[in-house]
């Protein structure tokens, strides 16, 4: 199965900034046949840099976007919209889910809308500090997997990537400890077990499982190395671009 690195850029680089950036990534990194490198700009970065990317070393992706087609939505852009912009979708990311509030019926909509668009989704998942510490973590996987995944039949959980972001292991929230590799692998084991339920073992095999939770270069081998964990998405790391760069030659290295 192929690995990826994501690299998620959240707010931050202007228009200029971004087009630089990807300037050197593409200088730096050659073509690789079995790793996906993935940037996911801002929304207003997307066109432009769809027309200087090089999409045989690097793919783009959204950071969100609308499940309706078209229509009176004031301020949205559609998975329609991107369609040909972009490869991916970031979808469900806690960010959106606790400071936006975006809820499982939100976003298995906009699985359903990214799938629709030929747009390959990357469905986000994870339990807060205190749902782990109250021992919820097993029941909410379950709830989001589920939520976000009820509207993708059988023939298309293939078109579906899952990336499992701890809300207690990124950099981004009052971090208190970094994900250990056996707790990745045990949250990593209950997705297959949750998709095996749902679609059955042969196709499970073929859904890519990322982790993401201050992912760095030197912990990135340790994630890589987790039985069922097909890459990794990025946060604050993907922003500076030797670290980045980094990553990505780890992740070659590792996943061969």
């Amino acid at each position: 199965m192929k690995s990826y690195v994501v690299g998620n850029w959240k707010l931050n680089f202007t228009v200029g900034e971004a087009s630089i950036y990807l300037h050197k990534l593409m200088r730096k990194i050659p073509n690789y046949r079995d790793l996906e490198v993935i940037v996911a700009p801002s929304t207003i970065a997307l066109q432009p840099l769809s027309l200087q990317v090089d999409r045989h070393k690097i793919k783009l992706a959204a950071q969100n976007a609308f499940y309706r087609d078209y229509g009176a939505f004031t301020g949205e852009t559609s998975f329609s919209q991107l369609r040909g912009i972009v490869d991916y979708a970031i979808i469900g990311h806690s960010e959106r889910r606790y400071i936006f509030g975006e809820r499982d019926k939100d976003i298995q909509k906009k699985v359903a809308g990214a799938i629709r668009n030929r747009i390959t989704p990357i469905l986000c998942i994870g339990e807060t500090e205190s749902e782990r510490a109250f021992g919820e973590t097993r029941d909410v996987i379950r709830d989001q997997l589920i939520g976000g995944l009820s509207e993708v039949s059988d023939d298309e959980i293939e078109k579906v990537i899952i990336a499992y972001e701890p809300v207690w292991a990124i950099s981004s929230t009052k971090m208190k400890k970094l994900a250990m590799p056996e707790e990745v692998a045990e949250v990593t084991g209950l997705i297959k077990e949750i998709l095996k339920e749902i679609y059955g073992g042969k196709v499970v095999e073929k859904v890519p499982i990322l982790f993401g939770g201050s992912v760095n270069a030197s912990n990135v081998g340790a994630y890589l190395t987790v039985p069922g964990v097909n890459g990794v998405l990025v946060g604050g790391a993907s922003l500076i671009l030797g670290e980045f760069n980094d990553i990505i030659e780890i992740a070659k290295r590792v996943r061969k």
